[in-house]
């Protein structure tokens, strides 16, 4: 049966996802690229963009998850750039470059359709005005049987969430303080009921938690 699921998303120890000023150069704002050293040192990271090395630890365990049935995604607009707005650069394809990680159909939710874009690889964004439900529904009859993966940012995510349409969900916890940002837990009280809880901590310092949900 196919599922949905959230694989590598990171957060500080104050709960942050990401941080303050966003920009072209800044996908994660103020936090920079702390967030996520731990994934961007791992094998299967290196892997997936071309390159060779890395660890095969245990990070690199968590890290080969993100890739195997995925049929489809689901994205925030703010993941795939840093426009607000109507789209005043539509020359803008996503921080990827012209060969996405992603090779499947990708779903950006803004209030601001516009055409799809094919990139190499197999990636096609498309942008699409709805809330969860419909998002999901989008995906999954894209996806078949595979699953659907949901990206950030912790808005998306805690849409998601809220709406109880998430089976896996796997965070990592980074051993930074960011002081500021946008949180991922706000107003998820009592998250846990809903699944089974595992964490795993790793000699990098970053902390697993894997949430499955409670059948």
């Amino acid at each position: 049966m196919s599922r949905v699921r959230v694989h590598c998303f990171s957060v500080s120890l104050d709960g942050f996802a990401t941080g303050v000023g966003q920009a072209l150069d800044a996908p994660f704002g103020h936090a920079g690229g702390r967030l996520l050293e731990w994934f961007a040192a791992t094998r299967t990271f290196r892997r997936i963009h071309g390159e060779s090395g890395g660890n095969t630890g245990t990070d690199d365990a968590f890290a080969a998850g993100w890739e195997p049935g995925i049929g489809a995604d689901i994205m925030g607009r703010n993941m795939f750039g840093p426009q607000r707005g109507p789209w005043a650069d539509r020359e803008w394809k996503g921080w990827w470059g012209d060969v996405p990680p992603y090779h499947n159909p990708v779903f950006v939710l803004t209030h601001y359709p516009r055409p799809s874009i094919e990139m190499q690889g197999g990636t096609t964004f498309r942008f699409i005005d709805g809330g969860p439900e419909v998002a999901l529904k989008m995906a999954q009859e894209t996806a078949g049987d595979l699953d659907v993966r949901i990206g950030g940012g912790p808005s998306t995510i805690r849409q998601f969430l809220a709406a109880d349409l998430i089976d896996y969900l796997q965070i990592t916890i980074v051993p930074i303080v960011l002081g500021r940002g946008e949180r991922l837990w706000d107003g998820m009280e009592d998250l846990e009921r809903r699944f089974s809880v595992e964490s795993v901590t790793t000699p990098c310092g970053v902390t697993h938690l894997t949430f499955n949900r409670a059948r």
